[in-house]
């Protein structure tokens, strides 16, 4: 039976993440437009290199619940289309649901499940790349530590649920309208050791009036190329610079 190819949707989620974070202390509904250079997901190219168009919303209510949903184009499936694999996605749509408890003045919890799908035809026997994972994390300050557990298969990976994802992130202000962005992850793929990985990421970004954002980052992996090197010879886990501009409304 063919396996899909893996690779993961890219950290640019997270310059939306942050937005909306912050949209979510009072009940009502937030959202971002953003444009971005190369989508960056886990530190992986989602889109061969290539810009991406990204768009999401969030609904939160004053007890902690919230719920929202975010898209972005890809071309990492279709990318290995073929006349004998013939894969047409290239687009992929998420939807997520959780709360956030204080715990104390400055710590909260935050868990819920988040899950990936990407319409499309695919052929018979292709694993799907259909991806559901439960969270869990806290969140103190500028910085915030999440566990992501795999209950599907992960993003195309055959018997891999059950996989995890360690995030650490930071979002500092330092001076105002300007914020340093940190990150470390670890992928741990179940049952395929040599897809798992470690990323990192460092980046700046300015805020500006109107809820317009500019985010400047540089990311890295030690990702196997073997694993994720795509149809066109391009490593997706390559060190990166991305630019990323945000309307948050």
């Amino acid at each position: 039976m063919p396996r899909s190819p893996a690779t993961f949707r890219v950290d640019a989620i997270l310059a939306s993440a942050i937005l909306l974070a912050a949209g979510c202390a009072h009940a009502g509904t937030s959202g971002t437009l953003a444009l971005t250079s190369d989508y960056l997901f886990r530190g992986l190219s989602q889109t061969n290199q290539e810009p991406a168009l990204q768009g999401g919303a969030e609904y939160a209510h004053d007890g902690g619940f919230y719920a929202g949903i975010w898209g972005s184009n890809i071309s990492w499936l279709s990318d290995y289309s073929s006349a004998s694999l013939p894969i047409s996605s290239s687009v992929e749509l998420d939807g997520y649901a959780g709360w956030r408890v204080p715990l104390s003045d400055s710590l909260k919890l935050d868990a819920g499940v988040y899950t990936y799908y990407y319409p499309g035809t695919y052929p018979q026997g292709f694993v799907r790349p259909y991806t559901t994972e439960a969270y869990v994390g806290l969140l103190w300050g500028p910085g915030s530590l999440k566990y992501y557990h795999a209950v599907t298969n992960l993003f195309g990976f055959a018997d891999s649920d059950g996989s995890g994802y360690l995030d650490a992130s930071v979002n500092y202000e330092f001076s105002p309208g300007w914020v340093f962005n940190g990150h470390a992850g670890r992928q741990r793929v179940k049952g395929t050791s040599v897809a798992s990985y470690t990323d990192w990421k460092l980046g700046l970004t300015r805020n500006f009036d109107g809820g317009w954002s500019l985010a400047a980052a540089y990311a890295d992996t030690n990702a196997e190329r073997s694993v994720y090197t795509n149809a066109f010879g391009n490593f997706l886990g390559r060190s990166t610079g991305t630019l990323t501009l945000t309307k948050a409304f």
